[in-house]
């Protein structure tokens, strides 16, 4: 095949769609006999993965891969911020965890060299061995206060020689000025990269914005490649948090009713997204009392602040409410940071998450973690409980948990290492480490089995499932994207 120049989906703004544009564009480009693979060199998320060799990236640049059918390296994703404050960050370079920076500190000339290089060197490898390679801004290219210190969007177009394709999203409005507006802060050699237009989250009749595509043409000299539809019935996992508030908050009769606990550093909830996709069961995400206790099964998530979290919880009631739910029968299950809170306390004697040197737990699990200062990132293959099939997932955490003194370890899981992950109490109240667990059939109907007389619908087949999303995706972007001028401009000479 052709060499095709690096492509990236730059926006106007954040939640413009350009995860999901670069998403349906790795999948296109495999369709079409390519072999694309994604990158953003940096993220900021608290939804992340764990490669194959035990390194953490961005949880989109995870999924895009999965698009374009490679497997997900640290390359694609060398610089991944993860918030863990108002103003404080996680810096995770290359896979580990370097330190935590505030945005002050992060955001200074001074240092941005050896960062410039990382990135530079990982899109190199890259590109080494696929083609096209697939890359994504951050936020809107246009923040020309940051021009200087730019890593991830203009800076590594040009490093790249990539054609940058503006995405705008015209459900929020002001398309036309976010889109003219962008591109004429960019300067002369800037401008010379954006190659095209793609206008986003359309509702309604396309044709009534064909006058508004010459007017976008006529301003900025770029060719507005297409018009994307907002969609409802293809379900690609989401890179941003903010969409959780979203989902219904209501209990639903006939189905299993599953609250995924709101907290204010929740990550990782992706967790749950094969639970939200089972027909049997209604998924939602709250941290309103009420709503809780009416819930069936109770899951608390991983947190990037676990003691923050749990102080919150304390505050607000919810922790009681779990506690009371659990008394009246609910299940109640926490993954990584749900887990430690499960437990009696919650201790931190070296200060990683905060002053506080220990913090009480929901008393659920006869357990207790101490917060390390060495961060555990490693893909992991289990058995659940005495059950033989094998299991995937992955752990993300700083910190162990044992036993209280005097009380035996009862693990949910053996890991393939010998090793031994989480402490079980019953079939409705059990906390594990492992990321992805419910991403395992088996696991699910433990879960599901005390509510069976509530169901009558079959399991979701989750590796059919994706591989249908990401068609349905690239199939919907290529309908309303004219792709013959997009490879016309990839294939073009500078």
């Amino acid at each position: 095949m052709k060499k095709l120049k690096p492509i990236m989906l730059a926006g106007t703004g954040s939640d413009v769609g350009k995860s999901i544009i670069a998403t349906a564009f790795c999948r296109i480009f495999l369709q079409d006999g390519y072999q694309p693979a994604p990158f953003k060199a940096q993220n900021m998320a608290l939804n992340s993965f764990i490669t194959a060799d035990g390194l953490e990236i961005g949880r989109a640049q995870a999924v895009q891969a999965e698009a374009a059918r490679v497997d997900c390296q640290t390359d694609m994703n060398p610089l991944l911020l993860k918030p863990s404050g108002d103003k404080t960050s996680q810096v995770v370079l290359n896979g580990k965890a370097i330190g935590n920076q505030s945005a002050y500190a992060y955001f200074r000339k001074e240092g941005r060299d050896e960062l410039r290089q990382a990135v530079h060197q990982a899109f190199d490898r890259l590109e080494g061995k696929y083609n096209p390679i697939v890359m994504e801004g951050a936020g809107s290219i246009a923040e020309v206060n940051l021009r200087e210190i730019d890593l991830v969007n203009m800076s590594m177009a040009m490093y790249a020689g990539a054609d940058v394709i503006l995405i705008a999203d015209i459900d929020r409005g002001g398309v036309f000025a976010s889109v003219y507006g962008t591109v004429m802060l960019m300067n002369e050699e800037e401008r010379k990269h954006i190659k095209g237009i793609i206008i986003n989250k359309f509702r309604g009749d396309a044709r009534l914005f064909e006058s508004g595509i010459k007017i976008i043409e006529d301003l900025c000299k770029v060719p507005v490649l297409g018009v994307v539809p907002q969609y409802t019935d293809i379900h690609i996992e989401e890179e941003d948090s903010v969409v959780l508030q979203t989902k219904s908050m209501n209990a639903e009769r006939g189905k299993i009713n599953v609250v995924v606990i709101l907290l204010k550093h929740l990550s990782n909830y992706t967790d749950f997204n094969v639970l939200e996709r089972d027909p049997r069961v209604h998924l939602f995400y709250s941290n309103n009392t009420e709503e809780v206790e009416k819930a069936d099964i109770i899951l608390i998530p991983g947190s990037k602040n676990t003691i923050s979290d749990l102080y919150e919880m304390r505050k607000n009631g919810l922790a009681q409410s779990i506690i009371n739910a659990r008394k009246n029968g609910a299940t109640v299950v926490g993954i990584c940071g749900g887990y430690q809170m499960m437990g009696q306390e919650v201790c931190d004697p070296f200060h990683v998450e905060s002053e506080i040197e220990r913090f009480p737990g929901l008393g659920l699990l006869p357990t207790t973690t101490i917060m390390g200062k060495e961060k555990v990132t490693r893909q992991t293959e289990f058995t659940f409980l005495d059950q033989p099939q094998p299991c995937k997932g992955y752990e993300i955490h700083m910190g162990s948990t044992r036993p209280i003194e005097g009380t035996k370890s009862k693990p949910v899981n053996h890991t393939e290492e010998g090793q031994t992950d989480g402490y079980y109490v019953d079939n409705k109240c059990f906390g594990t480490y492992i990321h992805g667990i419910l991403d395992n059939s088996n696991v699910i109907e433990h879960i599901l089995a005390p509510y069976t007389d509530k169901l009558n619908e079959e399991p979701l087949d989750l590796a059919q499932f994706k591989e249908e999303q990401y068609d349905k995706l690239a199939d919907h972007v290529r309908q309303h994207v004219n792709m013959d001028l997009l490879y016309k401009i990839l294939k073009q000479e500078d």
